[in-house]
Parts: structure tokens; sequence; C-alpha cells
């Protein structure tokens, strides 16, 4: 049995599988893996480094840009020498997102540049911030008729559900309060936001991501509505992905109730419990969004790169294997992975399972 969707069809893929976009970590062999594995990889934002902590190389606003784009420029050119198969990449629209701009303007270029680039990236997703920056961008606008390209927007409430529709975006990825990484102050479930933007818009093409990473958590977001799923933290705990084993062993042994969410820079995150998000506060609702807004637009530039970099570095710490001083993004879907396994046998597992109850659910249908 194969599982074909409007979002399998929109991507010539072959299984509705996503990888979340998961900056500002590297994910280039994830990426890569589960692209070859008949999903669709996805790469990061990234803006930390490689090499020395990046609180001591990076001093200026000009270098993490170059950072950034030379960063997302090395990992596609990897992308396409270890598979021949579609994959996208994710930047982050925040207006306080350094990065933005000059990535929204440069990659576009660079992958009108370059054939096989061209040719397999196909897929533009943007987050944490406005779904107009990108489709503004002229290169981007010259990519779209040059290319098969699709702009999805990460959609984490109705309302900005309704806003992504309003902007022109050929998809959007519903995102519920289960996921790891960045969310809404409205802290409405995956569940509740799926039927929610669905009812509202039934046939606008949608990956559901925030707590999946079985077959079942597949099989009921089609039966909801979405083309596809999209997974963060089950791609963590997988062979193929950079992070480190002690970030990846976090995972089997968790429970969903493992998580937090605190105040993160671009607001709302939903973080593994350990001692650095336990003293982290959590900005409770929109009255104290607004009071961040504010604190946030007050500050100097030379402020906002400080804070940058010290939030940087917490991620960077755990991506490198502290666990405990370091920021670890993780979604509740850590309470069903129980293990740590390949891509393409995560892939298969959930493909399989779901087909499994799909059918199951059809039999009951009299």
């Amino acid at each position: 049995m194969t599982i074909e969707t409007n979002i399998t069809k929109m991507f010539g893929i072959k299984h509705p599988i996503f990888s979340a976009a998961m900056g500002p970590f590297y994910t280039t062999d994830l990426c890569a893996a589960v692209s070859e594995a008949g999903g669709l990889g996805v790469l990061s934002h990234t803006t930390i480094k490689r090499g020395d902590d990046i609180g001591t190389e990076t001093k200026t606003a000009a270098r993490l840009d170059a950072d950034a784009l030379e960063a997302m420029k090395r990992n596609m050119e990897f992308v396409v020498e270890h598979t021949d198969k579609p994959f996208g990449f994710n930047i982050r629209t925040s207006r306080n997102e350094l990065q933005a701009d000059k990535l929204c303007s440069e990659i576009p270029k660079f992958i009108m540049e370059n054939q096989r680039i061209r040719e397999q990236c196909i897929y533009a997703l943007t987050s944490a911030g406005s779904s107009k920056r990108l489709p503004t961008s002229k290169s981007f606008q010259e990519l779209k008729e040059r290319s098969e390209i699709k702009h999805f927007h990460v959609a984490p409430a109705l309302w900005l559900a309704d806003k992504c529709v309003a902007s022109g975006v050929d998809g959007m990825v519903v995102t519920g309060s289960e996921g790891g990484g960045h969310q809404s102050y409205e802290k409405v479930s995956t569940l509740v936001l799926l039927q929610q933007v669905h009812q509202k818009y039934p046939d606008f093409p949608i990956i559901a991501c925030g707590g999946f990473a079985t077959g079942a958590g597949l099989a009921a977001a089609l039966a909801m509505g979405a083309g596809g799923v999209a997974m963060g933290s089950r791609f963590i705990a997988s062979k193929d992905a950079e992070f480190n084993e002690n970030y990846k062993g976090v995972v089997p042994p968790a429970k969903a109730q493992d998580t937090i969410m605190v105040t993160g820079a671009l607001g709302p995150i939903r973080l593994w419990k350990n001692e650095y998000s336990l003293h982290h506060g959590l900005v409770a609702d929109k009255e104290g969004k607004i009071a961040e807004e504010e604190a946030l637009r007050s500050m100097s530039r030379e402020d906002m790169i400080k804070e940058f970099i010290a939030t940087a570095n917490a991620y960077l710490a755990a991506y490198r294997g502290d666990v405990n001083s370091g920021a670890v993004l993780l979604g509740q879907s850590i309470g069903v992975i129980n293990s740590i396994e390949s891509v393409s046998d995560i892939i298969n597992d959930i493909m399989s399972g779901a087909e499994t109850l799909l059918k199951n659910a059809a039999g009951n249908i009299k």
C-alpha cells in the first residue's frame, strides 16, 4: 500500500514525512538521510559554528550574517552530493533575526546559479516571523518563476494561519504546542489546531507538526486533513542525526511531561527539563508578550547581538553534549519514542504502522 496525498504529489516524494526545521543546529546529514529514505529533508537555519565557541568568535552582526549564509550554501552543496532526491531549507523570519534579510535575498540567487540544487531544492520553509518576508524578495520571486520550489510557512495559531493564506503561501506547517522549539502564546494542541485550520481552509495544503513520532500519529494527521507530518524529536533520536549522543540519549527514557515551555529569544519555546530550562521563566499571556516585544524594541543593536550570542551558546552547549546546562530543544513526542534507530527504519516503521491503522479504520466503515 502506498499513501499518496496532495503533499506527496506536490513534491514528488514517496512518503508524506518531512524533517522539521531545527535551527540553529546543523541537520545536513539528517536532511540527506530523510530525503534518501523517501521523505523530504529540511536544512536548518544554522547560526552556530562547527568550530570554537561562537561567543568568542562572533562579535558583529556582519559576521553573523556571513556565517549563516555560508553555512546554508555549504549545506546545500553537501546534500546534492549525497542524494539526488528533493529537499528543502528553512529561514527564520523574525524581526530580530539578524540573518533573515540576507538569507531571503542571497539564497534564492545561489539556488538559481546551481542547476542540481535548483532541481532538487523544491521546498522553502519560513518560520518564527512574517510569512511575507521571503516572497517579497525579488530573487525569490525570480526563483519561483524558474523552478518548482514551493513556499510554506509555519502556523502555530489559527490567526497566523489566516496571515499565511493572505500572504499567498503555497502551504502551511501547522504546529501545535506539543512540539519542541518555538511555539505560540495561545498554547493550542496540534489535535485542535489541525481541526481549526482544516475547517477554515479545507483545500489548503497542510503539513502537521508537533507530537508526531509514530504510525498512529501519521494516520491521525492524514485523517484530520493534513497531507503529511514533520518530525523533529523523532529524527533527533536517530543514528543519522548530527546531534551529540548525549542529546540523543535523553529521548528514549524520557516521559512526555519531561519538557517545559519557557521564554525564548523569539517567544515561548519548549525545552527538556534541566538546569537551563528550569531557570528560565515563561511569559504566560499576551500582556507579557507585549511587554517582551517592547523590551526587545528598546534594546540597542549591540545588546541584541549579545542576547543572541548568549542564547546561541546555550543551544551550542546542548548540541555538543552538555545536556545539563545547555538548551535541549525537544517536544512531548519524546514520550512515545523508545529507541534510537536509522532514519530509513524510522520512516519504514511509521509508514507500516500508519498503513495498518488506516486499513483497520476503513474496515470499520459499513
